[in-house]
């Protein structure tokens, strides 16, 4: 077997295909992001709370809505305002099983809603849970 790096010189790297993509017309490729959820929803929600594949997603979503792009309501919980078809487009799922998840969550105390398309998520962050699970979110009064 050969040297290491003369194995390696034979393979191209995967940016030259992103470049490639974008001079053909194609438009942007999509790169990878990380989106922190916190702790809390590992090992309290889905513990305590028997939520479906459907909900779990929605939360996820509305979770790093929230506090993982720009939001000028985030030290509230608060999420922006959505579009229903642009979530639902987004999650891959129907409006009416939206609708469902939202008031599935709603019941469970997950979420509340401000208005038509604005959550308030901010339930299970508390100044305990702040501490227990190391967050640094301010408490909401």
């Amino acid at each position: 077997m050969g040297d290491i790096r003369s194995v390696l010189s034979q393979y191209h790297g995967k940016k030259k295909k992103n470049d490639s993509a974008d001079r053909s017309g194609t438009g942007p490729v999509d790169v990878a992001s990380i989106s922190e959820i916190p702790d809390v929803f590992f090992d309290v929600i889905l513990k305590n709370t028997k939520l479906n594949r459907h909900e779990i997603s929605l939360l996820m979503f509305l979770y790093r809505q929230i506090w993982c792009r720009p939001n000028l309501y985030r030290s509230h919980g608060i999420g922006p305002l959505n579009s229903y078809s642009n979530v639902a487009t987004n999650l891959g799922i129907s409006i009416e099983q939206l609708g469902t998840d939202l008031r599935a969550l709603e019941q469970y105390g997950l979420i509340e809603t401000v208005r038509s398309g604005q959550y308030f998520i901010r339930k299970y962050f508390t100044e305990t849970l702040d501490q227990q699970f190391g967050q640094n979110y301010d408490e909401f009064l």
